[in-house]
């Protein structure tokens, strides 16, 4: 099983002021350091149809925001997005169109393509993820080492990324169950479904099902 880690092979990204950022990065995690800059830059030039309702913070069309939901700045918020009771929005998130972020989610420096739910009490630190990618209730991307040093990516093989904090990358359709904790740089492959109350870490193939670490089978 061929445990993916580029950008082009864990996602297509279709958001048009995302793309270019997407096409820039061979890998996924070298866009973290970049999304501040690049949500600023995209404010001050503006995008068609999106509103600035604070300073540093742009939505789109048709967005839902709740009164005890907290934004700030900078952040794009995709068209059709809606942002639900106490969602905490650190700063450096953009979003691409109709996600839900959900009650009491928490998220800061991450990227959110289409459709992307976290939708009931998730932690979305310095992470990307993919159209239609879904966590489950209490699901989490820990970004941070025990020990504080950089995060190397296991894969096929050692991606030594330079980054102090990486979160979780999942790729487009990538199906996190309740409970589960993704530990620092957990990469899952497209269409990968994951079990409620697994704890993740390295690179997991897509078009696959894990029911442990040491249980992944191949989706029929």
């Amino acid at each position: 099983m061929n445990k993916c880690v580029k950008t082009a092979e864990l996602f297509d990204c279709q958001v048009p002021y995302l793309k270019e950022l997407f096409a820039e990065a061979e890998y996924p995690w070298e866009m973290l350091p970049k999304i501040k800059a690049h949500i600023l830059a995209l404010i001050e030039q503006g995008i068609a149809g999106y509103t600035l309702i604070a300073e540093g913070v742009l939505v789109g069309e048709n967005v839902k925001i709740y009164p005890t939901a907290t934004i700030e700045a900078p952040a794009i918020i995709g068209s059709g997005t809606e942002v639900r009771p106490g969602a905490f929005i650190r700063g450096n998130v953009i979003t691409g169109e109709n996600c839900v972020i959900g009650n009491s989610s928490e998220l800061k420096n991450c990227i959110l393509l289409d459709k992307v739910q976290v939708p009931h009490y998730n932690y979305v630190g310095d992470s990307v993820l993919g159209n239609h990618a879904h966590m489950g209730a209490g699901s989490i991307c820990s970004n941070l080492k025990a020990d504080g040093k950089p995060v190397v990516i296991h894969g096929d093989k050692d991606y030594e990324t330079g980054l102090r904090k990486i979160g979780g990358i999942l790729a487009d359709d990538a199906d996190v169950g309740c409970g589960c904790v993704l530990n620092p740089g957990t990469v899952i492959g497209k269409a990968t479904t994951v079990y409620p109350l697994t704890s993740m870490r390295g690179v997991v193939p897509g078009g696959c099902i894990v029911k442990a670490m040491d249980n992944i089978v191949v989706r029929k």
